[in-house]
């Protein structure tokens, strides 16, 4: 499957709905860096008139998540891929479109060959940067994602 953000909105449409339903959007996606973007509307609103920290999250989880899918397809072995903890930083209020940056691309195929190497399973923590439509940082979330080979 190649990857695309067509393909991969197609994807969250029919498996992570309610990231869809709340405007969760993949911009672009390489093997390196994976984008999201979601605007403040009222479906994904707090009671502060800025976006719900939860939204914030499905989208920052996904530039994590898409780049790790992309390698695990890549490396053609049977793969689990499992979200084992997180962390998460608020800077400023979240309102009108807000994007998401994961650029650690390069760092999953080599915990992925290891867990391959190994047959033990591997964790990775992986960032994702939220801004405004100013480029101002409104949030910082991490993502530990744990991998292993299947059987």
């Amino acid at each position: 499957m190649t990857f695309s953000p067509l393909k991969l909105n197609f994807f969250m449409a029919l498996k992570l709905p309610s990231a869809f339903l709340c405007g969760v959007r993949v911009k672009t996606i390489t093997s390196e860096v994976c984008r999201t973007s979601v605007k403040h509307r009222w479906l994904n609103q707090n009671p502060f008139d800025s976006m719900y920290f939860a939204v914030q999250a499905m989208a920052a989880e996904f530039t994590t998540g898409a780049l790790v899918i992309l390698q695990v397809k890549e490396s053609t072995k049977n793969i689990s891929m499992l979200v084992s903890n997180n962390k998460s930083t608020f800077t400023k209020k979240a309102t009108g479109r807000i994007n998401f940056e994961c650029n650690q691309g390069n760092l999953i195929k080599d915990v992925i060959q290891k867990a391959i190497e190994t047959g033990s399973g591997q964790t990775i923590w992986l960032t994702s940067i939220g801004t405004n439509q100013n480029g101002d940082q409104v949030s910082e979330m991490e993502f530990e994602w744990s991998v292993k080979v299947k059987g």
